[in-house]
């Protein structure tokens, strides 16, 4: 509380630069491009930690029969600005974490990173004419872009009504810019809310009568050995982890490994970090000397592309290593959900 009062006054000059750039592209003076085939833009207005990423991957799995897709990103923490078709053995540091990370999850989807969304949307139909829809990872903001189709996320734990803008709070663009988005979805939720509590959800976000309001959760995997998939990994009272994250919001996934460890510690890391040798030692020495129970370090599978090499050689290379995957899941009207991004691939004129 103390530090939104403080850095309010300069919360109100972030607000009123944003409201002066959307006002340039509503009255036409920025110019804005619409995509010519399907485009579905998943974002939010916050900084991170929405859960972003597991839902562009439900609505690949949504879309898995309706041709070939692809995804386009900016690649938050590569190395360059340049349009690149990411592959199964880049690095993090030359696509971006998640690129990467959904390259290795959706071989069969054509995944690129370009800071400038129309020219990657133009890349995109000189090198891969067959795709047949794109999914914009975090795109909301980049409005020289229209998607035909948009979804901003909100967290159950701190949605944007009990937020603020930079610096006094981690909002990166203005709430009532949701009121533009076809859909919104509320992540991270416990369980399915009652009728009467979507309702004051509504009233809280100040949709409009006509967006579409749907909750999600996220479902945890199992862990996963990176060095052998058949291989299980020691859990339960009597086992032990090492949970290593590079995320905005790892609280819920803390919560989740102590329910399935005895003993948890946590090293955490900033959002997109890039992992040095050093801190690979710190890993390597914490991990011999916090538990004698059996053990793993445990890692998210974003943080995993970004640790890459060092994994097979380095300071963690003797280490048990294992990732838990996450799936987002649409809790109220899953079928709506469905409709919506099938309905938009189908009844594009570019399918026509």
């Amino acid at each position: 509380m103390l530090r939104r009062v403080l850095l309010y006054p300069f919360a109100q000059l972030y607000g009123l630069a944003l409201r002066i750039r959307h006002a340039l592209y509503d009255l036409g003076l920025l110019q804005m491009t619409s995509a010519s085939l399907p485009t579905i833009s998943v974002g939010n207005v916050a900084l991170g930690g929405t859960g972003k990423t597991p839902h562009v991957e439900l609505v690949l799995r949504t879309l898995a029969d309706q041709g070939p897709l692809a995804t386009l990103s900016r690649g938050y923490g590569r190395s360059g600005k340049h349009f690149h078709e990411v592959q199964r053995d880049d690095t993090a540091e030359a696509s971006g974490d998640e690129p990467l990370m959904l390259k290795r999850a959706f071989g069969n989807v054509r995944v690129f990173v370009c800071a400038d969304r129309v020219a990657g949307i133009a890349g995109i139909r000189k090198h891969a004419p067959e795709v047949q829809a794109v999914v914009l990872d975090d795109a909301f903001q980049h409005r020289r872009l229209r998607p035909g189709l948009s979804l901003v996320l909100t967290t159950w734990q701190r949605p944007w009504y009990k937020d603020a803008l930079l610096p006094a709070g981690d909002l990166r663009d203005l709430p009532a810019r949701a009121r533009n988005a076809d859909a919104v979805v509320v992540t991270k939720c416990p369980g399915l809310p009652s009728s009467a509590e979507q309702e004051r959800w509504r009233a809280h976000l100040g949709l409009r009568p006509t967006q579409l309001l749907f909750f999600s959760t996220l479902h945890y995997a199992a862990p996963r050995s990176v060095h052998d998939p058949s291989a299980s990994v020691p859990e339960g009272p009597h086992a032990a982890a090492l949970l290593v994250t590079g995320i905005a919001d790892p609280a819920p996934l803390l919560a989740h490994a102590r329910e399935r460890f005895g003993r948890v510690e946590h090293m955490a890391f900033p959002d997109h970090h890039r992992f040095t040798r050093s801190d690979q030692q710190r890993m390597a020495q914490r991990f011999a000397s916090f538990a004698d129970l059996p053990k793993t370090l445990i890692t998210t599978e974003k943080d995993a592309t970004r640790l890459g090499p060092a994994l097979l050689d380095g300071p963690l290379e003797d280490i048990p290593v294992a990732v838990i995957g996450i799936q987002a899941e649409i809790l109220n009207e899953p079928h709506t959900f469905s409709a919506l991004l099938r309905d938009h691939v189908a009844t594009h004129p570019a399918h026509r």
